[in-house]
């Protein structure tokens, strides 16, 4: 798959969308359209490899998903720890990098024990760097940034007056990365589901109707072809 358009994002991030819809539509459980969905994840991660895509973050479990039946929410963590488990030797011979960023604590201890294996086993990896939200809320995160202001200035790391966007952009779960060019969004819904509220303030959005599993690397090269002909200018004129 060439890059297609004028230009490649450097960060694409992506509202993986429609897993329970696709498996309804075929009479499936749930679970299927899950299972499904980590396919499609998988073929999106070696399609941004080949567009030469720095980041890639996949919103994967929101804190919302906690409040789904306990029997979905359990699938859904047993598949994560099995797609990490199983994908990791993967992950390092394609040279990427995995990180994750959410409330991670509140995943079962098998599941973060997982994770954190899968993410020192790639550290060293220098590809496409892969960004699972995981147990992910935006307002989560901003209350947590703005906590995490709080206890620099009672420790007197910093003074309130240094506060500014790029200072609370570093006590942010993202701080070590570039805020999304790209944010593509699956299932034809119109919003961002609490998802990176403060780092899309200025990202471009490509919304498809596609399910997520559905979504193949022709839909994400077509995604970066609309976003090489758009023309950004962050509020200024043209």
């Amino acid at each position: 798959m060439a890059a297609a358009g004028k230009s490649v994002p450097r960060h694409i991030a992506i509202i993986m969308d429609g897993n329970g819809r696709w498996a309804k539509g075929r009479g499936l459980p749930r679970i299927k359209g899950h299972e499904e969905g980590a396919r499609a994840a998988r073929e999106c991660v070696e399609g941004c490899a080949e567009l030469k895509v720095d980041f890639l973050t996949l919103y994967a479990f929101s804190a919302e998903n906690w409040q789904r039946p306990k029997a979905e929410v359990f699938a859904l963590m047993k598949l994560l720890e099995k797609f990490l488990k199983e994908k990791t030797p993967e992950l390092i011979e394609k040279n990427v990098r995995l990180q994750a960023i959410g409330r991670l604590t509140d995943l079962p201890d098998s599941c973060q024990e997982q994770l954190h294996r899968s993410i020192e086993a790639t550290a060293g990896n220098t590809g496409v760097t892969l960004v699972l939200a995981l147990s992910y809320g935006g307002r989560l995160e901003i209350i947590d940034g703005i906590k995490s202001l709080l206890h620099a200035i009672e420790v007197g790391h910093i003074d309130k007056g240094m506060i500014d966007v790029e200072m609370f952009s570093k006590h942010l779960y993202t701080r070590y990365y570039p805020d999304p060019d790209l944010l593509i969004r699956t299932s034809g819904e119109m919003r961002l589901s609490n998802f990176l509220l403060w780092q899309t303030s200025y990202t471009e959005m490509y919304v498809t109707p596609k399910l997520w599993p559905d979504f193949t690397r022709k839909d994400l090269a077509a995604a970066v072809e609309e976003y090489g002909r758009r023309q950004r200018r962050y509020g200024k004129s043209e």
